[in-house]
């Protein structure tokens, strides 16, 4: 995996340089103090992964993740960093398209394992913190399309693993509760996708939240 860093403080990408870079399937392929340094990096690298923390000057992570997601063809997944996970800025950094965040205080295996689970995505990224990020701040925001619409988009089955990835189940688990194959899943997954416009598992948790589709609790 190939991993771009963008921090404005030095010794935090230093930090996850070496903790990422000691992987032996991981490598830090460039680096970034600013959004506005980010941007234009990701592009000319075209990573596989992108640490972006969430604030950050000039541009802050949020636009940034906008205007990487919006300005390539293929764009990486970005995790978002951050010092508080209720903050409402994590909240419209995934909204804005980031497959997850992760907490600066994170240890090294978090750190790794989370890297690895948004490179796979069969799975959401800490899902008891995204589901109460979404029940803070979900009905603050204006919902693209209601519940009704978006269930309308959707087969039984494919409304069935919605409500089963907006619970956090990886596509094993959600095979397991709908006895059906993992293969299975993962083409109903890749169904509620395609159907709502997203392009992974945490945007279509964070539409079916917001529509009102899934209620938090």
């Amino acid at each position: 995996m190939r991993i771009v860093l963008a921090d404005d403080e030095r010794m935090v990408r230093t930090a996850l340089r070496a903790i990422l870079g000691a992987e032996p399937d991981m490598e830090v392929v460039g680096e970034a103090a600013t959004g506005a340094e980010a941007v234009p990096l990701i592009r000319e690298l075209r990573p596989d992964i992108v640490l972006m923390d969430v604030r950050m000057p000039e541009i802050d992570g949020i636009r940034a993740t906008e205007q990487v997601l919006t300005g390539m063809a293929e764009p990486p997944r970005i995790i978002v960093v951050t010092t508080f996970e209720n903050d409402a800025y994590v909240y419209d950094a995934l909204r804005a398209g980031a497959s997850g965040f992760l907490l600066k205080r994170a240890g090294v295996e978090d750190l790794v394992q989370a890297v690895r689970m948004v490179a796979r995505s069969d799975s959401l990224l800490f899902p008891a913190a995204v589901r109460e990020l979404a029940a803070r701040y979900a009905g603050a925001r204006a919902a693209r399309e209601s519940a009704r619409a978006l269930r309308a988009r959707l087969s039984d089955r494919e409304a069935d693993v919605l409500r089963l990835m907006a619970k956090g189940l990886t596509n094993a688990e959600i095979a397991d509760r709908l006895t059906v194959g993992p293969a299975t899943v993962k083409t109903h997954v890749a169904g509620v996708l395609a159907k709502l416009g997203v392009r992974d598992r945490t945007q279509a948790v964070i539409a079916a939240y917001e529509s009102g589709f899934v209620r938090p609790g």
